[in-house]
């Protein structure tokens, strides 16, 4: 009976569209509790109950739950959260969250299109919400570190000196990958790293090729930053270094219409080069311990402030470990890493 219940929900998943992910959310299990409880007979919402009675109630239960929040706020103090990102209309909008020991809640969202990159104005917009929610309940404000948000936050420490600004972690470290990627020699090798990559992945017979010799590895796996991306990516070409320059040799590539190509000879002269393979492993050296840090900061399992400090003074050991405490190896990354990570 349980197998063909569970068939029944599965079914709905697939034809709805809906990603398989939905059924991990708190709600879902105690939605198919109650079903199981009301018995035969359950008629199902109709599309008028979906959109405006039921929608009303979850209203009201959201409001309440708010009201507890807010409470909390005013008991143990909060932390503002503003969280920058583009949508696919390119608008620069602000999520507006607060945090404290009961949870997270969002607030608002703001197209901040038009002065995002005023300091005073991003001031004014920060300086207001913490007005809404409390100043007295406000202990902290966390924005990215661009240099709008900079000013702001010192503006707001200024006029509001009971609380402090803070900059995102995950944004630093970002950003300081994005410093690394800025070094000459790195920067040259990901350039070559990722012409490798959009080589072979524009080619649908060459792609199909390459898995045969990397035993279905890809080579390309999304990360959460563009930087944190080009990091796991140079990993994996690096990780099937040996059955590229094997692929890039073999007699199939040699007799490839691709080989002819231009920009096929030139990713052969790269894969065979010596000291590419050289500056990815200490690219990979720098940014990996980092890498790893970022994603424990920008995952949503747990609070990351308890470890973050920890987690950095670890990662700078791994990237000085890794060169045998060679100070003259790594002493520039430490001042790129300590310039973003001390603003």
């Amino acid at each position: 009976m349980r197998e063909h219940t569970i068939q029944r929900i599965a079914r709905w998943f697939y034809d709805a569209g809906v990603p398989l992910n939905a059924c991990t959310y708190d709600s879902f299990a105690p939605m198919i509790e109650s079903i199981g409880q009301f018995g035969p007979g359950l008629k199902p919402p109709t599309y008028h109950e979906l959109r405006v009675p039921c929608l009303k109630k979850e209203l009201e239960a959201t409001n309440e739950l708010m009201s507890s929040h807010k409470a909390e706020w005013a008991k143990v103090g909060c932390t503002v959260m503003a969280d920058g990102w583009t949508d696919r209309r390119n608008r620069t909008l602000i999520n507006f969250l607060v945090n404290s020991p009961k949870g997270t809640m969002f607030i608002e969202s703001i197209d901040a299109s038009s002065y995002v990159k005023d300091g005073k104005k991003m001031f004014e917009l920060l300086d207001n919400f913490v007005e809404r929610i409390g100043e007295a309940n406000v202990v902290q404000v966390v924005t990215d570190s661009a240099s709008a948000n900079v000013m702001a936050g010192r503006l707001l420490e200024a006029k509001r000196p009971q609380l402090i600004w803070s900059p995102c972690a995950a944004h630093c470290l970002d950003l300081m990958l994005e410093d690394i990627y800025k070094i000459s020699n790195i920067r040259k090798a990901l350039k070559r790293g990722m012409e490798i990559s959009n080589f072979i992945y524009v080619r649908p017979g060459l792609l199909n090729m390459m898995r045969r010799f990397t035993n279905q590895k890809e080579l390309v796996r999304p990360a959460k930053t563009r930087f944190a991306t080009a990091c796991i990516t140079l990993s994996s070409i690096h990780h099937q270094k040996n059955n590229l320059r094997n692929m890039f040799t073999s007699d199939e590539w040699k007799d490839s219409k691709w080989s002819k190509e231009q920009q096929g000879r030139r990713v052969v002269q790269t894969i065979l080069l010596a000291s590419f393979w050289t500056t990815i492993v200490f690219a990979l050296k720098v940014s990996g311990p980092l890498v790893r840090v970022l994603r424990l900061v920008d995952g949503e399992k747990k609070p990351p402030m308890g470890y973050v400090y920890e987690a950095m003074d670890r990662a700078k050991e791994a990237i000085a470990k890794s060169f045998n405490n060679n100070e003259e190896k790594y002493k520039d990354i430490f001042t790129i890493i300590d310039r973003r990570w001390e603003l």
